[in-house]
């Protein structure tokens, strides 16, 4: 199911103040290089992230999967002076990837990235989180909602990715593992009590949920 009408798409792109060379550099190569290229976030929904982070302006951010650090360089660029984004990537040539990246980046410094399973390493960071990217896979998403929430500061934010899996949750009949725990995800979410929330039709559909 086609959810974004490309023609809408690239209208919305070249009405967005363009991504910084860097950033550029890593879509380009991204797109040229990777097997898996659709998981990189859109350069629209990178400039979002990087806005709404401008925003909140967060000292502490944690995302679950790096992918190729597009997603969490944009994050990044809402951090102080003395703000630190910590993020989590099971694959490790996408995380030597990534780690390349933010080397070339100025904002590099203030990144740390965890190689390995984020349900062990989430327990591990003793920080108090005031934005959360969750973009890993999909059948973990209400362990990492849980692992985060519980550190996540009173009024702070999580931004899930992916909430309409490819349009399949909007099917009468939901099929497939990952479709299915995006499915679970959403209900979960939208009857916990501790939260209230916004779902985005972004691109692949973005959750952004506030901790009362």
């Amino acid at each position: 199911m086609q959810l974004v009408n490309e023609k809408a798409e690239q209208y919305a792109e070249e009405n967005s103040t363009p991504h910084d060379q860097l950033l550029q550099k890593i879509v380009r190569e991204t797109n040229a290089e990777h097997v898996h290229a659709q998981m990189l976030s859109s350069n629209t929904q990178g400039k979002l992230l990087q806005m709404v982070s401008n925003m909140i302006r967060p000292g502490r951010i944690l995302e679950v999967g790096t992918f190729t650090g597009f997603s969490a360089l944009c994050l990044a660029g809402g951090l102080p002076a003395d703000g630190q984004l910590h993020t989590i990537e099971l694959r490790k040539e996408d995380a030597e990837k990534a780690l390349g990246y933010f080397n070339e980046s100025e904002i590099g410094k203030k990144i740390t990235l965890h190689l390995g399973d984020a349900r062990s390493i989430i327990p591990t960071l003793k920080e108090t989180w005031d934005l959360v990217f969750i973009d890993a896979d999909k059948v973990s998403y209400i362990e990492y909602y849980e692992l985060t929430l519980q550190n996540l500061r009173p009024g702070g934010w999580i931004i899930a990715d992916n909430v309409l899996f490819h349009g399949q949750v909007l099917e009468e009949e939901v099929s497939g593992k990952n479709a299915k725990a995006i499915l679970a995800f959403n209900e979960y979410v939208k009857n916990d009590a501790r939260v209230e929330q916004v779902m985005l039709t972004v691109r692949d559909g973005l959750l952004i949920i506030k901790k009362i």
